[in-house]
């Protein structure tokens, strides 16, 4: 949708057109899903994500002055949403349900090799461990290519802090790779002692 359909469907949408909001949800749904499915890595998180972005969206649309565009505030809503269901979601550890996650790679192959694939899910799981304020800058940067600025504007932070998240985000995301990949190690060699062991 042009820029200049927006500010006006945004226009039209603050004086009580609820079509005109509609529209804006039609054409902003899909990359704000997008974006709170690589911020939560579930779907129905993402779901409950979106949801809650357009009703604070809706509600809050008396206030947009325009400062930001429409789609940067609409990003910047789906990050506050997004972390605070993840902080929920972190008290709630104890629920012994295992949740689904969704492969978010656009680059998926079956053919795949064994060792690829070890090191994609090792990244996923890497990610998914990363704090929400870490891994919105990662993703930011890294999925959708915005410039230290840009992120800063979204998160409502300097770019200096973004390069300071980003910095911590990719050691820790370097370190417990490692990490799995020296456990992983270890366990492939007790098992040959075992069982060099056994066939003597």
């Amino acid at each position: 949708m042009p820029t200049t359909q927006i500010r006006a469907d945004v226009a039209a949408a603050q004086d009580g057109d609820n079509r005109a909001f509609a529209r804006l949800v039609d054409q902003t749904y899909s990359d704000v899903f997008l974006l709170a499915a690589r911020l939560t890595r579930d779907h129905d998180d993402a779901l409950d994500v979106v949801q809650e972005v357009y009703l604070r969206a809706y509600k809050g649309l008396i206030d947009y002055r325009g400062e930001a565009r429409f789609t940067t505030w609409l990003h910047r809503i789906t990050i506050n949403c997004a972390s605070t269901l993840l902080a929920r979601r972190r008290r709630d550890l104890h629920d012994p349900i295992q949740r689904d996650v969704i492969d978010m790679s656009d680059e998926y192959h079956p053919e795949r090799r064994v060792e690829e694939s070890e090191i994609s899910d090792d990244l996923r799981r890497a990610l998914e461990e990363l704090p929400p304020n870490l891994r919105s800058v990662l993703v930011l940067s890294d999925v959708y290519d915005l410039s230290h600025q840009k992120i800063g504007k979204q998160l409502g932070i300097s770019a200096t802090a973004v390069k300071v998240r980003l910095h911590r985000s990719r050691k820790r995301i370097r370190q417990a790779i490692q990490t799995k990949h020296r456990t992983r190690e270890s366990v492939a060699q007790v098992t040959t002692t075992r069982g060099v062991r056994n066939a003597m």
